[in-house]
């Protein structure tokens, strides 16, 4: 699970602070404080560990990726290319991570369950200012870091570098014959072929950096706009790993789920349902649909149709003409369900197109992900009646306090700020900013008044 988030100079974050991510964290506040981009930050890493080059530091996007941020100077603060654009990331892993030094007895190093990682990144010294360059980066294991960062006097040339206070006779040992001088990393987070040649005992790195990329690959994101249904979909076997940026995956990954015979269990003792059942379940309680059900045209065709039943009394229809309502929820609760357990979803105003009272849903969808999937869920969103079931749910303990973690995002002097809103255990936000859903009382103010003119005019 992600645990940590931390930007300096990304777009209007002149510096986020130590961003604490919870099972469920929900990213709040007015158009354009900057809630998107602390999304985008961890998407721009995970499309960078996607990219075929390695020499690209950071791939800011095209048309196939999950963001298309520009270039360097686009995304970095004040749009300076010479400012130092900082990411850093943690997650709590099921499993430690063990750092031996194989050159002294494999003598232990590090293990810890906590892995971290942190780049700087700059655009100066190069002939094209939107082309950034590592500065340094690092990896934390516990308390050890170890990592590559540029020579201060020739530019092009890396060295390693670690720091272990647990083990402070740690070092990396140069092997005969060898220079200390290193190429770039590979992308912005690995360790080039040549390291494992100069030094005896660094060939850890690399599996720090596979471990890097695993926790990426389990990511997933939904954009806030989704496609709109078809009358039939082709699948000709088909494995996403979500349903797309904008859900047009979703019957895939449906049928995929079902290929594999995946199932979930509803409940420490209850019967283990398929996904799409799972799916169908969530669909009838949120008020949408009686049923559900992706069916083939014919048998042996690769052609499908995505089926609901409004009632129990009601004849099969059509996905497309069941309402909006139904086919904008439907990618948001297959992603939470397709998805491995154990992953972090990423949601850009899942309430779109949905009623309240499905909004207020969300918040039991993304509840129930959490506790038997163990699926964490970063949503940025403007929805009240999503954060007021939320609140709800720590009240009647359905979760904890300590599984919710609120942010308000705001605007001042040109940077975006943070304010973590404090949740107490019966669901009380005891510090409420204000604004935070527009100012209900001064409409309803205006309004009295306004009736009042009119009164004293005879209207």
């Amino acid at each position: 699970m992600l645990t940590r988030l931390r930007l300096r100079n990304f777009m209007s974050w002149a510096d986020t602070g130590d961003l604490a991510l919870h099972p469920i964290t929900g990213l709040f506040g007015a158009n354009g404080s900057g809630k998107s981009g602390l999304l985008h930050a961890i998407l721009l890493l995970k499309q960078t560990s996607e990219s075929r080059d390695r020499r690209l530091v950071l791939h800011f996007g095209d048309d196939s990726t999950p963001v298309d941020l520009g270039d360097f100077a686009s995304i970095v603060h004040g749009h300076t290319p010479d400012n130092e654009l900082q990411m850093s990331l943690d997650w709590e892993c099921s499993s430690p991570i063990v750092v031996k030094d194989v050159a002294n007895e494999d003598r232990m190093v590090a293990t810890s369950n906590t892995l971290g990682f942190s780049v700087s990144t700059d655009a100066v010294d190069i002939g094209t200012p939107s082309r950034p360059v590592v500065r340094k980066m690092a990896y934390r294991v516990g308390q050890a870091q170890f990592g590559m960062r540029r020579n201060p006097y020739e530019k092009t040339a890396y060295e390693l570098h670690s720091d272990t206070p647990d083990h402070p006779q740690f070092g990396f040992l140069r092997s005969a014959g060898r220079s200390g001088k290193l190429p770039a990393p590979d992308k912005c987070y690995g360790f080039p072929d040549l390291v494992r040649a100069c030094y005896q005992n660094a060939g850890f790195l690399a599996d720090l950096a596979l471990e890097f990329e695993q926790r990426l690959d389990h990511i997933a994101y939904l954009g806030p706009l989704r496609v709109r249904p078809v009358r039939q979909y082709t699948w000709a076997g088909a494995q996403p790993e979500d349903v797309g940026r904008a859900g047009e995956a979703v019957v895939d990954a449906i049928l995929a789920a079902r290929e594999r015979g995946e199932t979930i269990s509803p409940g420490h003792g209850e019967k283990h349902l398929s996904v799409e059942r799972y799916l169908a379940k969530w669909l009838k309680e949120l008020g949408l649909v009686h049923d559900f059900r992706v069916v083939s045209v014919k048998e042996g065709s690769q052609l499908y149709e995505a089926r609901v039943r409004r009632t129990p009394w009601s004849a099969d229809t059509i996905l497309t003409d069941a309402g909006f309502g139904v086919s904008q929820i439907l990618p948001v609760l297959a992603l939470c369900l397709c998805v491995p357990e154990g992953s972090t979803v990423l949601l850009e105003h899942p309430e779109m197109h949905l009623h309240p009272s499905v909004q207020s849903g969300l918040a039991d969808i993304m509840t129930d992900v959490w506790k038997n999937r163990k699926v964490q869920v970063i949503v940025e969103t403007h929805s009240e009646h999503f954060l007021r079931r939320l609140q709800r749910r720590v009240a009647e303990e359905d979760v904890t306090a300590g599984d919710v973690g609120l942010y308000c995002c705001g605007m001042g002097n040109g940077r975006s700020k943070l304010t973590k809103l404090d949740l107490d255990a019966f669901g009380n936000i005891t510090n409420w900013p204000s604004g935070l859903f527009g100012d209900e009382f001064s409409e309803i103010a205006a309004m009295t008044r306004a009736a009042e003119q009119r009164r004293a005019q005879g209207q």
